[in-house]
């Protein structure tokens, strides 16, 4: 009996053996199946593009819950691109490119120049931006006009970046300066120090510098310290078919539009400002908006808007001047007619409560009156114009933009015919007549850029 037993369990033991050896040969070979497949292929095979970003303003970052940014908008482009969902990595800017290497994302896109030392173990994109490394200060220190000013200045960088490369080599080229070196500091965050006067000077992209200077007005934009470079995605080395993909990507985004359109929103408006207008757009949201932000909130609220952008019209209208008057005869903190007063249901337009309720109410007249316009983003853009030169010329400039060959459902294609309106050749064929179009144009493009300024206030100081 007990050599029954043995004989059988040895039977036994050798079918599990053997279905084990077959079990860790299928394995094998599924694994070595796997690993001939490239890049392009597991991410279709997953459903998932896994980008691997840094959070900046200029990068990626969260607003109202929902994630924003130039790299991450142009990212999920790529991922339709490629009918795949998006996941974002952010590993903290010094460990993005060891993620890259580690396989643990597929692609970079953070905002990176071109440089020697990265060509060594990464492989870059077509460029899709050109920026220039620049100097920045407070404006109470002297603007140099020449690095050569700069000797024995102390520079603050993130370590790991452009900044800290260029540095290192004018250092080495015998140019007497100092830097210190921080670890996953964004360099907004930088910028900010310097604007606190914490510390005297930094180095930032010129496209960086020009975003954050809407939320550091005192900050200057320096000299440059580096010859013009671009900005490019990166894949692992010799990853050949993710890079002839993401090659195909911006060929598609530059024919499309879709790269200017993304670049259009977030850096079309950032040099139209000075610096005297930006400090007094920061001071009055500090110490007037306060007194408006309960019911701002409270009215945006009950019509679907973000109560930012309503600030960033009443802005824009007054100044947050409850008894701003303009040579029109418009009144009060939202510039409300009296006609459209009485169209609205209220009866006293410098009352700040009213003339919110009266301003809100009539922008959401304004944009269901667009609601043909798929895209929210630019029916609000239309509904903004409408605010402010009324909705009977924003149909001229429409019908206009049908005539001139433009696309009169987008934001684009009004803006180039709104400012025809001033012009007697186009005004005379239409039914409103006569416009300063151009007024609407500019009055569109300050509401974005203040609404921005308010999203982004907090983001510009995040890790």
């Amino acid at each position: 009996m007990k050599l029954f037993l043995t004989k059988h369990f040895i039977f036994l033991f050798l079918i599990i053996a053997t279905l084990g050896v077959v079990r860790f040969c299928v394995l094998i070979h599924h694994q070595e199946i796997g690993s001939t497949l490239n890049t392009v292929e597991k991410i279709r095979k997953n459903g998932k593009l896994r980008l691997i970003t840094s959070k900046a303003i200029n990068t990626y970052y969260q607003y109202n819950n929902k994630p924003t940014g130039f790299e991450y908008d142009l990212a999920r482009e790529f991922a339709k691109f490629m009918n795949v969902e998006l996941d974002v990595i952010t590993p903290g800017w010094n460990n993005m490119f060891a993620y890259l290497k580690q396989g643990k994302g597929d692609f970079i896109a953070a905002g990176i120049p071109i440089t020697a030392p990265r060509l060594e173990y990464v492989d870059f994109s077509i460029p899709y931006m050109t920026i220039q490394q620049r100097i920045i200060h407070h404006n109470l220190i002297f603007s140099p006009k020449d690095i050569k000013n700069m000797k024995f200045k102390v520079f603050h960088v993130r370590r790991g970046t452009s900044y800290h490369y260029r540095l290192a080599d004018m250092k080495a080229s015998g140019l007497p300066l100092e830097y210190v070196l921080h670890n996953n500091i964004p360099t907004e965050e930088l910028i900010g120090m310097v604007h606190d006067r914490e510390i005297k000077f930094t180095i930032a992209n010129s496209n960086i510098a020009l975003l954050s200077r809407r939320f550091f007005p005192d900050i200057r934009i320096g000299i440059p310290i580096q010859e013009r470079e671009s900005l490019a995605w990166a894949v692992r080395r010799n990853d050949s078919e993710m890079l002839k993909q993401v090659n195909k990507f911006f060929l598609y985004a530059t024919n499309t539009g879709i790269l200017k359109r993304i670049t259009t929103r977030y850096y079309g408006n950032i040099d139209n400002f000075d610096a005297y207008e930006l400090k007094k757009f920061h001071n009055r949201i500090k110490t007037q908006l306060p007194k408006y932000k309960n019911v701002i909130k409270a009215e945006s609220a009950k019509h679907g808007f973000d109560w930012r952008l309503i600030a960033a019209i009443v802005y824009q209208e007054s100044h947050f001047d409850p008894e701003a008057k303009s040579f029109s005869n418009v009144l009060g903190l939202m510039q409300v007619t009296e006609i459209t007063a009485k169209e609205m249901g209220i009866k006293n337009r410098l009352d700040p409560q009213q003339s919110i309720r009266a301003g809100i109410k009539y922008l959401a007249l304004m944009y269901k009156r667009f609601n043909y316009i798929k895209d929210e983003s630019q029916r609000l853009l239309f509904a903004l114009a409408s605010y402010n030169i009324g909705y009977g010329h924003v149909k001229d400039a429409i019908n206009l933009a049908k005539e001139e060959g433009h696309d009169p459902n987008t934001w684009k294609g009004i803006k180039a015919t709104l400012p025809l309106l001033s012009k007697a050749k186009y005004y005379n064929q239409t039914k409103y007549g006569y416009a300063r179009g151009w007024e609407p144009v500019q009055y569109v493009e300050r509401i974005q850029t203040y609404f921005d300024i308010l999203k982004q206030k907090k983001a510009a100081m995040a890790g």
